[in-house]
């Protein structure tokens, strides 16, 4: 069994920075693929970024060129860096081993106008 713990959420201005990390309790060297998602209020969850074992990434349009996922296999975590936040990138932020059942229990991150 797998756990994944997030932090690094918070409250920031517009136009801020943040970096959320995502440390999973086993190795994540063999995990083909781990992500970010983010559900808002009263909206469904969705896709943030996501990274291969081989390293490739994939981001949602919208924090293309704002946001970077890296991920550091000698100390099981997968990061996310957040620059030019916008207040519609409030939202509970999770991570998750793709096709698995495993998921974070989510960081809050807050934008303010």
């Amino acid at each position: 069994q797998v756990q994944l713990v997030e932090s690094g959420g918070g409250l920031v201005q517009a136009g801020g920075s943040l970096r959320l990390s995502c440390v999973a309790s086993g190795s994540i060297f063999s995990i083909k693929r781990i992500g970010w998602y983010r559900q808002a209020p009263g909206k469904q969850r969705e896709l943030v970024a996501t990274i291969t074992s081989g390293g490739i990434t994939n981001y949602h349009d919208s924090v293309k060129g704002r946001f970077t996922i890296s991920r550091d296999n000698a100390t099981n975590t997968v990061y996310l860096q957040m620059n030019s936040l916008k207040p519609e990138d409030t939202a509970v932020y999770s991570c998750h081993i793709s096709w698995s059942i495993y998921w974070g229990q989510g960081t809050q991150v807050t934008v303010s106008s």
